[in-house]
């Protein structure tokens, strides 16, 4: 390879230095040879003039990457190869797209005449003004020192609708729902539940029905319809 003389600050970074190496070579971006490609890069990072850290480590990171994609590609052939090759060529098309679009701004923007002031100085007013209540000021230090505000314990009153709630057995919401269909005074679903009633009557409820359809003493329909079966009627 011909000795070039360049210095990182030539090239916008690391991908720009690829894609330089490619157009100098005449390889296509959607097939670079990679090996060939990372020995170029590396020689001319190595035989760089000295620059500043800041300006390197970019090249510097993209060396350490190539020399690791050059150890892959120098295995026998499989599937993380691939990968590192489609996601070096993507990198480089996307910067590639990137950088045309950059040259089609600049040349909409020549001759245009731009002015520009100063930015004013603004004076800060670093005086709090929100107002807080003591007891959210409390919530926050305590938030601030790890600590959580304990709730209150629950009172017997809250137990009282969980503890004295009747017991509904799935048995007894049988025999109501056979009685209501035999009786034809329910034929609906929705029939058979009511919001005035407990928790626990409308579960039972629920489950006597699913007893029933289980059974085949009942059979319900798409409009939610339910029809006791003709061979059950005298059984019931």
């Amino acid at each position: 390879m011909e000795n070039l003389t360049f210095t990182l600050a030539d090239f916008e970074g690391p991908l720009d230095l690829l894609l330089y190496l490619i157009g100098k070579n005449k390889m296509k971006i959607a097939d670079i040879e990679i090996v060939s490609l990372i020995d170029q890069y590396l020689q001319l990072v190595n035989h760089a003039p000295d620059a500043g850290m800041d300006e390197a480590s970019e090249f510097i990171e993209m060396a350490a990457r190539l020399i690791y994609m050059k150890s892959v590609f120098l295995l026998p052939r499989n599937d993380e190869q691939d990968e590192l090759r489609e996601e070096l060529t993507g990198m480089l098309v996307e910067y590639s797209a990137c950088k045309e679009v950059a040259v089609r701004l600049g040349t909409l923007a020549d001759g245009i005449f731009i002015a520009v002031r100063q930015p004013l100085e603004l004076e800060q007013d670093m005086t709090y003004h929100i107002q807080h209540s003591p007891e959210e000021l409390r919530r926050a230090c305590k938030a601030i020192q790890g600590k959580q505000v304990r709730k209150a314990p629950p009172t017997r009153q809250e137990f009282d609708p969980i503890v004295t709630a009747p017991f509904v057995s799935v048995a007894s919401r049988v025999v109501h729902v056979l009685r209501g269909l035999v009786t034809g005074k329910i034929h609906q679903l929705c029939g058979f539940f009511d919001k005035k009633r407990g928790r626990s009557e409308n579960v039972a409820t629920f489950l006597a029905v699913l007893e029933l359809l289980k059974s085949g003493r009942i059979t319900l329909d798409e409009n939610e319809k339910i029809t006791l079966r003709k061979s059950n009627t005298k059984r019931a």
